[in-house]
């Protein structure tokens, strides 16, 4: 764009009209340049060689060598969540691409907007069980959004547009296109921009206005209402008009594991997080409420505990952008199809005026004074291990309290993911990553990288488990090589954690293969400092109390480098509160020796 007075130099010959001529992988990386895409994870093998061949020689998109396209796929994740920007994993064909299928599952699972570009063998070959052949467009069908198999060059631009347009619009999710070698190889026009053919894809954003009115009244009459605040509120950037939505009603606030930092923390409307592993008063909130205001969740079993002895007394208001949502596991008796940044704004202006036009205000005293027994009576807080190790929850609340409410933290799945949703203090959207909804052990790491890249001002820590950590520990040399400075603090219990936890409190205690002697033998299979010291990161191994705070003061002071800080942890600690798996939220456990009688079913 130019004004007056710029100075505009005169061409030395007239523009040509013509469009240029790439070739298919040029035309991949020139689309993504013009999407705003400027960084990309990937690793590179026969059927994206000519991508490969010329994404060294551009500078406008940064290619970020990992070491398992795994890593490739969550990295890009974490980019996508710690940065509400498109991610974008590039795979060559074959077992290339089968290895992104589980960041694109868990991609889907969590609706993270989310670009899976693969290579596929020569279009003559397909169908012949050509070497490093696999249909990964037949293959992701169930866990993306859309997939696109492009065999021509000039169909490349329009198949990444759309892709990128699909992945970050409605409800976000991940989208695959899969481009033979030909493709990427032959040349052809680029014209920009496409046209985007997607007959039957209209986002419904704007809900329906009575619909809008119908809860508003509902909140205006409701005595023990909740709001019920799942991921798609951080998805759909509405934190702010969450913040209004909830100061104006005077409702309590839940926030799932998917929405950690949506609502602040330290807000005094705030009950926690429900479900399995939520505080009590954010648990029995919603089992005990007369009126529910679900924002961009579903209802996922882990938050309603046996989901016909759900919340029985309460009305249901669903608010999704996805129509699929709306009454799949909770019949609404108010359903909202819409972007939850709009209706929450709707809503709002709607609850306003149906106060005004009956004189009155919810009255939500009782409600109130109950809740707040219960956060009296059952505040969240852990047991000191009496083996003499230290307490994992009180090495992550450490972590927390030191680095503070500005860094990102991305979680591994288990003990250790439940600890961080607990005892780090959220204030802030995208500050929480994790692996909601497919429980992906091995997210972290690669995670983490990922939001230092979207992110690089900002600390960010990867909280793992010895677990989670041996599946994807080998991108801290992609962090060393490319200078990306990530925190991991390695929850080391010597085992896998949650499942030993179901083991000692299902299985009479039979802990079947779930030790793996990595922090609490002598052998120490792996060594955790001696291998991140060989991946050129600075290990540190803390066994006491006294030494938590110094080793996490070192690792923020340390930039030049990736941190591998290995806490030996208790394995006798537990996760409390729990609602164990097919009962009622009304039997929330909520300390070892006050634990009601159940029938597991």
């Amino acid at each position: 764009m130019t004004t007056e007075s710029s100075a505009v130099p005169t061409p030395s010959a007239p523009p040509s009209t013509e469009p240029p001529l790439l070739t298919g992988s040029g035309a991949i990386i020139r689309t993504l340049e013009l999407l705003g895409v400027t960084d990309v994870f990937g690793l590179p093998g026969g059927a994206v060689i000519p991508l490969y061949d010329e994404l060294m020689t551009q500078d406008a998109v940064r290619h970020i060598l990992v070491r398992h396209e795994q890593g490739a796929g969550h990295a890009a994740e974490g980019y996508a969540s710690a940065s509400n920007r498109v991610g974008v994993a590039i795979a060559t064909s074959g077992p290339g691409a089968t290895n992104l299928v589980t960041a694109i599952a868990d991609a889907y699972m969590d609706s993270v907007p989310l670009l899976a570009i693969t290579g596929q063998v020569f279009s003559t070959l397909m169908g012949t069980d050509a070497f490093q052949e696999a249909d990964i467009v037949g293959i992701t069908m169930p866990i993306t959004k859309h997939s696109f198999l492009v065999r021509k060059p000039e169909d490349i631009p329009a198949a990444i547009a759309s892709a990128f347009h699909i992945a970050s619009t409605g409800r976000p999710g991940p989208v695959l296109v899969d481009i033979t070698k030909d493709a990427q190889q032959n040349t052809a026009p680029f014209i920009w921009p496409p046209k985007l053919d997607l007959p039957g894809y209209r986002p419904i954003t704007k809900a329906h206005g009575k619909q809008v009115q119908a809860a508003a009244q509902l909140l205006v009459d409701a005595k023990k209402p909740v709001l019920y605040v799942g991921g798609g509120v951080i998805r759909a950037k509405a934190s702010a008009e969450l913040l209004e939505l909830a100061e104006l009603t005077g409702a309590p606030v839940v926030t799932t594991l998917m929405a950690r930092g949506a609502f602040p923390d330290s807000h005094e409307q705030h009950l926690g997080m429900p479900g399995m592993h939520g505080t009590v008063p954010a648990v029995l909130s919603l089992q005990e409420s007369d009126l529910i205001i679900a924002l961009g969740a579903r209802f996922d079993d882990r938050v309603t505990g046996k989901a016909s002895e759900f919340a029985p007394n309460a009305t249901i208001v669903h608010v999704d952008v996805d129509p699929a949502e709306i009454s799949k596991i909770r019949i609404a008796d108010v359903p909202i199809v819409g972007d939850a940044k709009d209706v929450m704004a709707d809503l709002s202006i709607a609850f306003a005026e149906a106060m005004k036009a009956s004189g009155t205000s919810p009255d939500t005293a009782d409600w109130w004074t109950y809740l707040n027994g219960l956060r009296d009576e059952f505040p969240l807080g852990y047991s000191e291990p009496t083996d003499g190790l230290l307490a994992p929850q009180y090495v992550i609340k450490r972590i927390g309290e030191l680095t503070g409410p500005e860094a990102v933290y991305a979680a591994g799945v288990g003990q250790h993911q439940m600890w961080a949703a607990q005892f780090i203090k959220y204030e802030r959207p995208n500050s929480w990553l994790n692996s909601g909804g497919a429980g992906t052990m091995g997210y972290s790491v690669p995670a983490a990288m990922g939001a230092k890249v979207a992110e690089p001002d900002r600390v960010v820590w990867a909280i793992d488990g010895d677990g989670c950590f041996q599946m994807t520990n080998q991108e801290l040399a992609t962090c060393t090589l490319n200078n990306i400075p990530i925190k991991v603090a390695i929850i080391n219990n010597s085992s896998l954690g949650m499942v030993r936890q179901w083991q000692t409190m299902f299985y009479d205690g039979r802990h079947s293969f779930t030790d793996l002697n990595t922090g609490h033998d002598t052998r120490m299979v792996p060594d955790f400092v001696k291998m991140a010291d060989a991946y050129g990161a600075l290990g540190i191994r803390v066994t006491s109390a006294d030494q938590v705070d110094d080793a996490i003061k070192l690792a923020l002071a340390t930039n030049d480098r990736p941190v591998v800080i290995d806490f030996i942890v208790s394995r006798d600690a537990m996760v409390w509160p729990m609602v164990p798996q097919g009962v009622s939220n009304s039997f929330v456990q909520y300390a070892k020796d006050k634990s009601p009688t159940w029938d597991e079913e």
